[in-house]
């Protein structure tokens, strides 16, 4: 199922089930625990990302040739950062290029992204996918500058700004994705292609990471986790290819859609 959250003709949001034919059926219930799809089609006046995140556990360095791209050694665990929940953008809501804390080096980043399903704790890989609800799309937008010097070594300054995750546009649950480690992911720039690639190329794969991040840490419903990017990001190209305002950059993930957001000035 493609389950998207959305805002109807009266302001409310709700969850429903797109339909191949574009049309969305209203979703009774908790996403979390029980719900069901109903056969009442709904008015759609805005798509939302497609959960609320409780928490957004980021992780880096997650792709073989992206960590060889920026010169990183392989590492021995995965690296995590954070963003804060507030930092989740609609699908085709602007990504806003920081100005008061000012950064002229934006960066793009495609992601799968992991919906934990329920909470959990000290998960054995061999279990972990039975915790995830579902996958989406994830735009790691991170402004370099901030990250790599005006952060006192810590990534989140750089990775947290406002509208710097978008998510979406559908979740998939995980029976439609029985391997979320072989999944075509691409950054299309401008209708420019910068990023096409394989999540089969991840260090850490999907289980690995669950297990890992909820060893002897409760991972609740709702946790968004972004599980890398692959190579081609901006500020290792040669000349850098940075966002800009006026720009549109989209992430496209085999099996899951297109999530697509303009690019403006704070």
């Amino acid at each position: 199922m493609k389950i998207v959250r959305y805002l109807n003709d009266q302001d409310e949001s709700q969850f429903g089930s797109l339909q191949d034919d574009g049309s969305i059926n209203r979703i009774e219930g908790c996403i979390f625990s029980n719900y069901k799809e109903t056969d009442e089609t709904d008015s759609v006046k805005k798509i939302l990302t497609p959960i609320k995140p409780s928490a957004i556990l980021c992780i880096g360095l997650n792709y073989r040739k992206h960590a060889e791209e920026g010169g990183a050694e392989i590492p021995e665990h995965p690296v995590l950062f954070m963003k804060m929940p507030s930092t989740a953008q609609n699908p085709g809501d602007p990504i806003l290029l920081p100005r008061k804390l000012n950064s002229e080096s934006v960066d793009y980043e495609c992601e799968l992204a992991i919906v934990i399903g329920r909470d959990c704790k000290n998960i054995p890989r061999e279990n972990a996918l039975e915790y995830v609800l579902g996958y989406t799309c994830a735009n790691d937008v991170s402004a370099r500058d901030w990250q790599k010097n005006g952060g006192g070594g810590q990534w989140c300054r750089g990775k947290t700004f406002d509208t710097f995750c978008p998510l979406g546009p559908s979740l998939v649950t995980r029976d439609e994705i029985p391997n979320p480690n072989n999944l075509n992911i691409k950054t299309i720039l401008n209708k420019e292609v910068m990023q096409d690639w394989n999540t089969n190329d991840m260090i850490f794969d999907v289980p690995t990471l669950i297990e890992f991040l909820s060893g002897s840490t409760k991972l609740t419903a709702g946790t968004v986790i972004l599980t890398g990017t692959p190579h081609g990001v901006g500020f290792a190209r040669n000349p850098p290819v940075l966002l800009k305002d006026g720009d549109e950059i989209s992430i496209e993930i085999e099996g899951i859609g297109t999530l697509t957001n303009p690019v403006q000035n704070e």
